[in-house]
């Protein structure tokens, strides 16, 4: 059996990725929004839930949520695929008031919600934000 040698290192160990991630751009500075405060709620069905919790990395971007009591949604995805056919609602809040200054900002937070098939894979929701108007899509 052939080991890894320095030039052909061994494959990184596969992550599970996150079924719902999202990325904050800032259009004032044309850079990742670094520090941004953002909640996930399931709304629909059984919702709303207790809310998954992250900050923005320095690249602006959410990879994984913290849950309460180590609850996670994968777990959450997985049991709604097999309990109630993978239909949902969501919504990220994203506190916009505290990255840019309750005074400097038209937005204290801005809320995108959106519908969810739990069998259509992943949800990369962007957010291009700026103090007086913000775009999002879905991404991927």
């Amino acid at each position: 059996m052939n080991e890894p040698t320095p030039l052909t290192a061994a494959p990184p160990p596969a992550t599970a990725r996150e079924p719902i991630t999202c990325h904050v751009l800032d259009l004032t500075t044309g850079r990742p929004a670094a520090s941004v405060a953002v909640s996930l709620t399931l709304l629909r069905p059984f919702g709303p839930s207790a809310p998954l919790t992250a900050v923005t990395s320095s690249d602006g971007r959410i990879t994984h949520w913290n849950g309460e009591a180590g609850s996670s949604l994968s777990e959450i995805f997985t049991n709604l695929q097999e309990h109630d056919g993978g239909q949902m609602v969501w919504s990220l809040k994203f506190d916009t008031g505290a990255y840019f200054g309750i005074d400097r900002t038209f937005f204290p937070e801005v809320e995108v919600k959106f519908f969810v098939d739990a069998k259509s894979g992943h949800y990369h929701i962007p957010l291009l934000l700026g103090p007086w108007s913000f775009t999002t899509y879905r991404g991927s």
